[in-house]
């Protein structure tokens, strides 16, 4: 005969394991998920973590390298060294100081960029009175433009070629110019050219 106390607590234990077998079941499915998590970040070769150690790892390269940034600086300072100066001086005034002026500030140019071992373009631009500093019978630097020609080719000599007209016509003669000089059709449209082009003008 069984024993009515013994089959009481058989049938509550019972009980009891279906109360909680349930809840312990889903605890066990919510922490399963993360231990895995847990177990695929720690693991180096996995994708997921390649991806994020991958990405801060090239950024970083990136930034520190410094032959990178010198290759860069090198090339830069290159691409200036290979750019010309270009300068344009304007000379619009029959005055022998004026004049003289101008072929100092051209000189000291063209040697400070030789010095530097970088290009330069110089042209000294003549119109109205100014004209007489490239007329062949009236130049008071005529001697001096000679000797600068051939020690610094890379100053040029510029004659407006309306105020040559304007003055045979006033003179009722030819203007010849110093050999140095250059007709242009117009001195103010060249100046205003050569601004477009990027030249720097300066008037002494």
């Amino acid at each position: 005969m069984i024993n009515p106390k013994w089959a009481m607590a058989v049938i509550s234990g019972l009980a009891m394991l279906l109360l909680i077998g349930p809840s312990a079941a889903q605890q066990d499915n919510q922490l399963i998920p993360q231990v895995r998590e847990k177990s695929q970040a720690s693991n180096p070769k996995h994708p997921a973590r390649q991806k994020q150690v991958s990405k801060p790892a090239q950024n970083q390269a990136i930034k520190q390298d410094p032959a990178n940034n010198t290759k860069m600086a090198l090339a830069t300072k290159a691409e200036s060294a290979r750019k010309p100066h270009r300068l344009i001086l304007q000379v619009n005034s029959n005055e022998p100081a004026m004049m003289n002026l101008t072929l100092n500030n051209a000189t000291n140019v063209a040697q400070y960029y030789r010095d530097l071992g970088e290009p330069v373009s110089i042209e000294v631009v003549t119109f109205g009175p100014g004209l007489h500093m490239l007329r062949d019978d009236t130049s008071p630097v005529k001697p001096r433009i000679e000797v600068l020609a051939m020690s610094h080719p890379e100053i040029s000599f510029k004659a407006c070629g309306n105020t040559q007209e304007n003055m045979r016509k006033a003179e009722n003669k030819d203007i010849n110019l110093i050999p140095q000089a250059t007709v242009v059709k117009s001195g103010v449209v060249r100046v205003m050219e050569l601004q477009e082009q990027g030249w720097s003008y300066v008037k002494p």
